[in-house]
């Protein structure tokens, strides 16, 4: 297991900051692995990711943002550091399709997703048999619009218990409240089955089969009070035929679906992402 340091940052674009950067993690005998970086010209932004190991790093983790503030404050910096070595603790939640719940829990039982999964919520029974099979505790909540903002108050308060710190949307066909995403920034991933802008919202293969598209696709997005409109963080794309039913649409979008869920999960969890705008950043 790796014992690594990843700072973020996200600042106005000038010179010297990379030497400032790397200066300050060579005063304290860093050891950088990955250092990545990225000019948005139009927004005049600059945005790096920087891995090193912390062997023998000479400054405590505790320490560090008092030491570095005042270069984060030179450059007008948002910055985050996160450490390899803290777990994020994820929640998924789930309805009824359970084919990116069941790919999401075969990865991580393999070690694949580096993080804990204290629970699953769903708002129904279908998938409970799944995290008995994993060991992991299934809360069913009923969602309905009558219920809806007692229902995610009972969600968020299991969440705070267990400490989540991340959500995953495993076809949770459920829309969640403003308050509920701003509780949770740029920390709710969500799998939408169309290759978005296109066709977001409900039943997207029934209008794409509809519209004889060429192509379908997927979309692994953070999500955010406008639904499916959140900054994306990876999309997968297959050929359709004018022979394909709306059944056929559904089962070779599911295989599309479970890879761009995992890839869009496993990249947050090793600190690859950074939004900017309505955009993100993955480093390599």
């Amino acid at each position: 297991m790796k014992n690594t340091a990843t700072l973020l940052i996200n600042c106005p674009d000038r010179k010297g900051l990379v030497a400032a950067i790397a200066n300050f993690l060579y005063t304290y005998d860093a050891n950088i692995l990955h250092a990545d970086q990225h000019q948005d010209e139009t927004e005049n932004r600059f945005l790096m990711r920087v891995e090193w190991d912390l062997a023998d790093f000479k400054l405590d983790m505790d320490a560090f943002g008092a030491a570095f503030q005042p270069i984060a404050d030179r450059f007008s910096m948002e910055w985050h550091l996160k450490l390899s070595q803290r777990k994020f603790r994820m929640a998924i939640f789930v309805s009824k399709y359970d084919h990116c719940l069941v790919d999401l829990l075969q990865r991580w039982q393999s070690g694949e997703l580096w993080c804990d999964i204290p629970l699953i919520i769903s708002n129904h029974e279908d998938c409970r048999r799944h995290a008995d099979f994993y060991g992991i505790p299934f809360h069913v909540i009923e969602v309905n619009r009558e219920n809806k903002a007692e229902a995610e108050a009972r969600q968020m308060a299991l969440l705070q218990e267990h400490g989540v710190n991340l959500i995953v949307l495993a076809r949770y066909m459920q829309v969640l409240s403003p308050a509920f995403t701003a509780a949770y920034p740029y920390r709710v991933i969500n799998i939408h089955h169309s290759f978005l802008p296109a066709f977001d919202g409900a039943k997207p293969y029934h209008r794409a089969h509809a519209r004889g598209v060429k192509l379908i696709g997927a979309t692994g997005h953070y999500v955010t009070e406008i639904l499916d409109d959140g900054p994306i963080i990876e999309q997968g794309v297959i050929r359709a035929s004018h022979r394909d039913t709306v059944e056929d649409l559904i089962q070779k979008g599911r295989d599309l679906e479970r890879v761009v869920l995992s890839r869009s999960l496993r990249w947050h969890l090793d600190h690859r992402i950074l939004v900017c705008g309505n955009k993100t950043v993955i480093f390599d």
